[in-house]
């Protein structure tokens, strides 16, 4: 398998990656704006446009993109996240002239039809909701918020029903205006595709779209704090988060390894000390959310209110043993577990799509693998530690929290457990 990539003279990037034995392809355009581009007004923009790319444009009606795709078998969708917003599809291989008709239809002639758009505004407003009624959901937009107050980055990505409320036709179409430039957006695909066929495709389609000057986002000003919902629920849903790392970070593939030893999978040490040993916990595990120009580390938990202080101890207690070592066979198991992962996730075409053109997004080029192998292969124990004390050092952690909560301790409490 080879990479190749194409840099049309409006800045769009083509790249592709033909995989033998697919008979489908999955393609996409990755867009480099996200949810910590609006400000608090337009909280939720970057979704709403999401959603109502797919209501209508000036030669399709709804139904039409939707029975279009469906005619031959396909998939289409998009998702939104806190830097990128991606528009992709799957189809035979014999099928991607008319998935890249359909995408670049969508984001250069959707209509944003008023009446569609008070349709849709009903199902985001249903969506937030939806989270508010899911605790194990509706927690980690508390942990967000709570890491990063009043910044974009801490916002939800669905917005609040006021936004949702409050957009107009001209707000969308204002917004993909200003952002979707041509030097923002990746096309990409994987499977079963030619590379210089693509090209034409896109260039097709999109060569008339235009560059856009790009707006500095603020800078994700990690502060820590604690948010709590008491609510009547079974469970309390527990969410601690630190100062993470971001994508370029040297120490980035250190901090994964630490949170696989930590808290991912059945051998780590959080689901073995709180599931297995002790029974406070059916879900527990930690994770890695990284950003730019940095990133959060989190762990989460549902208990039963009378076993709230003995977890927290407890997850307490293993991340600052995690700062103390780690011994060379676990540490072994969670480097294979990241690297059969990472190279697991890319064998779908789906899962390389994706990550060609978030790289050439975020880095400008496509990592080979056999980089990504070495990075990983070049973590060391002490890494990992010290990863792991960087958490108890650089800035306070952030508590949030879903449930019945008489029985949390206080902030300054639990900060006082995870202090080094």
């Amino acid at each position: 398998m080879s990479v190749e990539i194409t840099t049309l003279p409006n800045g769009l990037r083509v790249v592709s990656e033909a995989m033998e034995r697919l008979e489908t392809t999955s393609i996409g355009v990755w867009v480099g704006v996200g949810a910590r581009a609006e400000s608090a007004e337009q909280n939720g923009v970057s979704h709403m446009l999401e959603h109502m790319a797919f209501k209508g444009t000036a030669t399709r009606s709804a139904r039409d993109i939707a029975e279009a795709i469906e005619d031959v078998g396909g998939h289409l969708n998009a998702y939104t996240s806190r830097e990128q917003t991606a528009y992709y599809a799957r189809v035979l291989g014999d099928d991607v002239p008319l998935a890249v008709d359909l995408l670049g239809d969508i984001l250069q002639r959707s209509t944003f039809d008023p009446v569609e758009l008070e349709r849709e505004r009903g199902v985001v407003i249903q969506e937030i909701g939806e989270v508010q009624d899911t605790p194990d959901d509706l927690v980690f937009d508390l942990l967000q918020e709570a890491a990063y107050p009043d910044q974009p980055v801490g916002r939800s990505i669905l917005g609040t029903v006021e936004t949702v409320s409050g957009f107009s036709r001209e707000a969308l179409s204002g917004y993909m205006g200003r952002h979707y430039g041509a030097d923002s957006m990746v096309v990409a695909a994987a499977g079963k595709v030619d590379h210089a066929a693509l090209v034409e495709l896109a260039a097709k389609q999109f060569g008339d779209h235009v560059r856009r000057e790009r707006d500095a986002v603020p800078v994700a000003d990690y502060r820590g704090g604690e948010a709590r919902c008491d609510r009547k629920f079974e469970q309390v849903h527990l969410t601690f988060g630190f100062p993470g790392v971001s994508f370029s970070d040297d120490r980035f593939f250190a901090m994964q390894v630490m949170s696989t030893v930590l808290g991912d999978g059945m051998s780590s040490r959080l689901f073995q000390e709180v599931r297995e040993n002790r029974g406070l916990a059916y879900s527990v595990y930690s994770f890695t959310a990284s950003l730019m120009d940095g990133g959060l580390f989190g762990i989460y938990a549902g208990t039963a209110p009378d076993q709230i202080d003995e977890l927290v101890t407890v997850i307490a207690d293993q991340v600052r043993r995690m700062a103390d070592s780690v011994d060379e066979r676990e540490f072994r198991r969670a480097r294979a577990q990241l690297k059969a992962g990472t190279l697991m996730a890319l064998e779908s075409s789906s899962g390389r799509a994706e990550q060609m053109a978030r790289q050439l997004l975020m880095f400008g080029r496509v990592i080979p693998l056999e980089e990504i192998v070495a990075r990983i292969d070049a973590v060391t124990p002490e890494a990992v530690t010290d990863a792991a004390a960087r958490l108890l050092t650089e800035g306070r952690p952030t508590l949030a929290a879903v449930g019945p909560l008489r029985k949390l301790p206080d902030y300054d409490t639990v900060a006082r457990r995870f202090a080094a």
